[in-house]
């Protein structure tokens, strides 16, 4: 009997979509031909493969009006929002803009008379990108866009839940007419997976996904000198100071709490806040949540759908069930039809009087609950920011830009936050440390991520 992998949508439970897991011959196939294909594309001029880049870009802008539902089916996210190609075209566009100097050759600092010295950035060869399903689609172009403007050849497996994407990419990619071999879509099941990456064939990996999955794909490339790209857990936090502006704090970090169900990889998890405006803050972010609609994704007025599985619903009803037997306070306490073990569907929620005993203070969430704190200054708020195994974003809310970067400073964190929270900026580095993982993407410094050294040392005169 053929394996498939089944798509279960967290709207009604339903099979959304199903296919086949590709067999040992079709992956051995496919990974030859990304390497017969290699040599030819790293000779395409960085001009001519930004031409394919920016044609695919537009066919994936063409199917919004399908892919938006689809996204809803897939994992949950409302329609009302549509698709993620403002962030796409952002990400895609300056990747493309910036390639031809973050690419070109590095002269050495001090010239000799009679050589040329140099380093080249030569493509890495074979990338894989095993992305995730909560942003599917700019998750994903962070590392394919660069790398294929690098001259590597990309082999793409996506996330089960969102099955469906990596089919669009590669018809996108097909409309754009790239050549045959440089970009593929394969179904593996993770078995598969751990092999190909243990296999010695593969030259990089990035994947995005949890602490125990990175481990996993450590292990799996472990003895291959394979470089990897890691972007795992975070629990951000939010610090906001008595010179904030509280409104547009509030209003900032509700969404950046519970956009998407709060299923965001830099989506705030917790938030620290000034004793002088602390109350005022509370009263406003809880009015502010209660403002969210539950419901079904396809319908225009739901704000927040359901999760893309009922077990990372459950695991945030966990977190505040234990919250609340430490002492925690609930605020929200939404009645939402569905709302049940078991179910996807999960109100919003605000907890109080918590601390760094209680889970949902500590471990990734990655769901609609955040807890607040009150905190008497930086020195208590950033110790409590410190306190956590993840680092990827921190977002400081004051009228002082020197004072947030003091505090920043001190922040054990891959991006610093002033007055807004949950963006990606392409022009900045994304990176993360402790057990967010390793690597870096986008900007610049993306590219140094997916492309190796080779120094010419040229003597000209003898």
């Amino acid at each position: 009997m053929t394996e498939t992998v089944k798509l279960k949508s967290p709207i009604d439970g339903s099979i959304y979509a199903e296919r086949p897991v590709a067999t040992d011959p079709e992956v051995n196939a496919a990974v030859e031909r990304a390497r017969a294909a290699q040599a030819g594309w790293a000779q395409t001029s960085i001009a001519e493969r930004g031409k394919y880049m920016l044609a695919m870009l537009e066919a994936l802008v063409s199917m919004t009006d399908e892919i938006v539902p689809e996204i809803a089916w897939q994992m949950g996210r409302p329609v009302r929002y549509g698709g993620e190609f403002g962030g796409v075209r952002e990400r895609v566009s300056y990747m493309v803009e910036i390639a031809e100097q973050a690419l070109k050759p590095v002269p050495a600092s001090n010239p000799k008379d009679g050589f040329r010295r140099y380093v080249k950035k030569e493509p890495l060869g074979v990338v894989m990108v095993i992305a995730p399903w909560n942003y599917p689609y700019l998750t994903a172009v962070n590392t394919i866009v660069p790398a294929l403007m690098a001259g590597s050849t990309v082999i793409l497996k996506h996330a089960a839940q969102t099955l469906l994407v990596g089919e669009r990419f590669a018809k996108a990619f097909e409309m754009a007419g790239l050549p045959r071999g440089v970009f593929q879509n394969v179904v593996l099941n993770h078995g598969q997976t751990e092999k190909l990456l243990g296999s010695g064939r593969i030259d990089h990996v990035n994947f995005t996904g949890s602490v125990g999955g990175g481990r996993a794909i450590e292990k799996a490339a472990a003895g291959t000198f394979m470089t990897l790209g890691l972007e795992l857990g975070g629990k951000d936090p939010a610090y906001v100071l008595s010179d904030a502006k509280i409104d547009h704090a509030v209003a900032s970090l509700v969404d950046g709490a519970f956009f998407n169900s709060g299923q965001c990889c830099c989506g705030i998890e917790r938030v620290y806040v000034h004793e002088k405006v602390y109350d005022q803050f509370v009263e406003g972010f809880i009015t502010e949540t209660k403002n969210y609609v539950v419901g079904n994704p396809l319908e225009q007025a739901t704000t927040l759908g359901p999760m893309a599985q009922a077990r990372f619903a459950d695991l945030i009803r966990e977190q505040k069930a234990e919250a609340l037997r430490k002492g925690a306070v609930a605020h929200v306490n939404m009645k939402v039809d569905n709302d049940v073990a078991g179910s996807p569907y999960i109100a919003p929620e605000v907890l109080t009087n918590v601390d760094h005993q209680m889970s949902v203070m500590r471990e990734e969430s990655f769901g609609p609950i955040v807890g607040i704190m009150k905190v008497r200054n930086d020195e208590e708020a950033v110790a409590l920011m410190n306190d956590s195994p993840y680092g990827l974003t921190a977002s400081i809310w004051t009228s002082d830009t020197e004072h947030a970067v003091s505090i920043g400073d001190r922040v054990e964190t891959g991006t610093i936050f002033m007055n807004r929270c949950d963006y990606l900026d392409p022009a900045l580095v994304w990176t993360g440390v402790k057990d967010t993982g390793k690597g870096a993407a986008l900007s610049a410094i993306g590219y140094d991520n997916l492309t190796r050294p080779k120094s010419y040392h040229l003597r000209e005169e003898i």
